[in-house]
């Protein structure tokens, strides 16, 4: 695991950088084709518009989460507060501050929201494939040790490589990637058979699930009083997903 691609002139090209590069590329074109097919008129400007603004409100929601969880190290570095490509973005935040820009952009321009947020639930879902396979990368997110044969040993410089030197743990980051991919798989080949809204609950209770399981093997979770984030944030999202369908599927059938 390498976490640069290329270094020229002194200038680096990261996995970490590329993949939400392609992150926001595939969204681009998965709206872009959703979009068409649910007939809503949105022009390709405006949906290269949401897909920014719901990219930036990410990257800024997923550091503010993960800064504000571990304040006593960041405290008083501003540095080192906003150095993202050192790692240290948080899901559940970036998706917090995606979801609130895709929707402040969406309101003002008059969008139909449970159609934009099926979309997005889509978008995000192969956006987070390729966010795990760059944490794999960059050693960061990563997993505890394991006697497993799949075992991975991360090399020093790494934070997994730093935290357990020459001891083989869990790539947890491909687990999360390869479950995204399932599940984005499922949820596209789906998407014409549910009602408006409901692809949106469906994706929050599928992730709610992926990563609770994956959080098993995580070694660097987020804790509040003890009890790791992901499990309650995990938690809001399945009841949220769950209530959504049920609201989506009652107002459609009556």
């Amino acid at each position: 695991m390498q976490p640069v691609i290329v270094e020229i002139f002194g200038f680096s090209l990261r996995y970490y950088s590329l993949m939400y590069i392609l992150a926001a590329f595939s969204g681009f074109l998965i709206m872009k084709k959703l979009v068409r097919e649910r007939q809503l008129g949105i022009p390709t400007e405006k949906i290269l518009d949401m897909v920014s603004f719901a990219f930036i409100g990410g990257i800024i929601g997923s550091r503010v989460y993960y800064v504000a969880f571990n304040w006593e190290y960041y405290a008083g570095d501003l540095l080192a507060m906003v150095a993202v490509w050192q790692g240290g973005l948080a899901i559940h935040g970036g998706l917090i501050g995606g979801a609130m820009a895709a929707w402040w952009y969406g309101k003002r321009q008059k969008f139909d929201l449970w159609h934009i947020a099926d979309i997005a639930g889509l978008c995000v879902l192969l956006g987070q494939a390729f966010g795990r396979f760059g944490n794999f990368m960059n050693g960061d997110a990563h997993g505890i040790p394991t006697a497993m044969p799949w075992g991975v040993v991360f090399p020093p410089g790494s934070i997994a490589g730093n935290e357990f030197p020459g001891i083989p743990i869990h790539p947890v980051m491909l687990y999360e990637m390869l479950l995204n991919l399932f599940v984005f798989t499922v949820l596209f080949a789906l998407r014409r058979h549910l009602v408006k809204g409901e692809l949106f609950g469906w994706y929050l209770i599928s992730y709610a699930l992926i990563r609770s399981f994956t959080s098993t093997f995580r070694a660097d979770d987020l804790l509040l009083a003890g009890i790791a984030v992901p499990y309650l944030a995990s938690a809001i999202m399945f009841v949220l997903g769950a209530w959504i369908i049920w609201v989506r599927r009652k107002a459609y059938y009556g």
